[in-house]
């Protein structure tokens, strides 16, 4: 337990974060200036080892790129407190029209996958101060994992080349652009979806659209499979779960008078629980089948899972709500929604207690934004504020000290 005391960490620690604040800053620019999509993190990787070496840390590459580094000390009885963020960005074009916006064309952190990084870097570089001068009686571990925005994401890898090994429990943020900078989200439970793929593939012989009566009409049956499937799982999941099935894509034929021979449509199936989720697959085959069996027309469904819901812990939830009380007063933490995103860090929670909290990244009174646009802007004031955050989680209870956002 790490208990206050004159000058004792956490007023350390948040000395160190004033200090790094200037220099977070620079770091996160130039990761957003020079964004990398999914498993292709070799610059962000290098930039992150470089700069956790040059504070005499050991950070270990990951194969592929990600990496992975422990800040203070193996506490006998006791596993270490890890610390996630991801680092990929994704296929958009930049439009933030900020002079470190994006250099690489088609490519943007829009995710804000730039300031997790940095926030996880800022709360490292700082507990090392803190283990430096004697103060640290807790082992961190930093996970910086490449592959969030692709399924079943890269924290499985990550996790299967030992990232949770001797770890007790684990905490990450994801920026919230609509929240204020100043204030962090939490919930106990699920704070976001499970999230897979669905394909639905019909074919049949196709046919002149004044002979219906002749082939399977796949363009018919497709219509049925868009309305009526959604509608099933609804009848046969549990309501309170969250689940949603919602198309994106369809795509049969090209010419007014002819059926086409096949046509696909393309969504995503999204739900809050996870027996549910477990559940759903079936009876997604099931509902299928079933809806375009009158239809003479052969389907392949193809259901890739994806994450599972992420399900904070009661207690690694209440951590948070007190680092976040400590770091940003009262009334700085407030209750965040549920949300229907997926997110791999859930792949975490499967094995080690641990939470995640939404970080405000809006200026008070300014725009709001969207995650997923290339136009995203953030507050950057929001980086001090996750890394003192995370910081204190790692300290764990006695971090009373009121540091309100300057």
């Amino acid at each position: 337990m790490s208990v206050d005391r004159p000058g004792g960490a956490t007023v350390r620690l948040d000395a160190a974060v004033d200090d790094l604040e200037e220099q977070l800053v620079a770091f996160r620019r130039d990761v957003h200036a020079h964004p990398e999509v999914a498993r292709q993190e070799v610059r962000t990787t290098a930039a992150l080892a470089e700069r956790l070496r040059r504070a005499g840390l050991r950070p270990r590459l990951l194969e592929g790129t990600g990496l992975v580094c422990d800040v203070g000390p193996d506490v006998p009885g006791r596993g270490r407190v890890a610390l996630r963020a991801d680092i990929d960005a994704l296929p958009l074009e930049d439009r933030c029209g900020l002079p470190f916006a994006s250099t690489v064309p088609g490519v943007a952190h829009a995710c804000g996958h730039d300031v997790h990084a940095t926030v996880v870097l800022g709360a490292g570089l700082a507990l090392a101060r803190l283990h430096d001068e004697g103060l640290l009686d807790v082992g961190a571990r930093l996970i910086f994992q490449p592959a969030e925005e692709v399924m079943p994401g890269g924290a499985l890898e990550v996790i299967a080349q030992g990232a949770l090994d001797g770890v007790e429990r684990i905490a990450a943020i994801h920026v919230e652009p609509k929240l204020d900078v100043g204030r962090v989200g939490t919930r106990i439970g699920p704070i976001t979806s499970a999230s897979d793929q669905v394909t639905v593939t019909l074919s049949s012989g196709g046919g002149h659209t004044s002979r219906p009566h002749l082939t399977g009409d796949v363009v018919y049956a497709l219509g049925q499979v868009i309305t009526q499937v959604p509608a099933v799982l609804g009848r046969r999941l549990d309501p309170r779960s969250g689940v949603n099935l919602t198309w994106g894509a369809v795509e049969a034929g090209n010419a007014h008078n002819a059926i086409p021979a096949s046509g696909v449509v393309k969504g995503t199936l999204r739900c809050l629980d996870v027996r549910a989720w477990e559940k759903a697959g079936q009876v997604l085959h099931d509902a299928v089948e079933q809806v375009v069996a009158p239809y003479d027309v052969d389907v392949s469904v193809h259901h890739l899972r994806g994450v599972p819901p992420v399900d904070n812990d009661a207690g690694a939830t209440a951590a948070l709500e007190a680092a976040g009380t400590a770091v940003l007063g009262v009334g700085g933490v407030v209750l965040t929604e549920q949300s229907l995103g997926g997110e791999d860090f859930a792949w975490y929670l499967t094995k080690v207690p641990g939470a995640m909290a939404r970080l405000g990244t809006a200026t008070p009174g300014g725009r709001l934004y969207d995650l997923h646009q290339g136009d995203l802007v953030v507050d950057e004031r929001a980086i001090a504020v996750g890394a003192r955050l995370l910081g204190r989680f790692v300290l764990g209870p006695g971090t009373t000290a009121d540091v309100p956002l300057r």
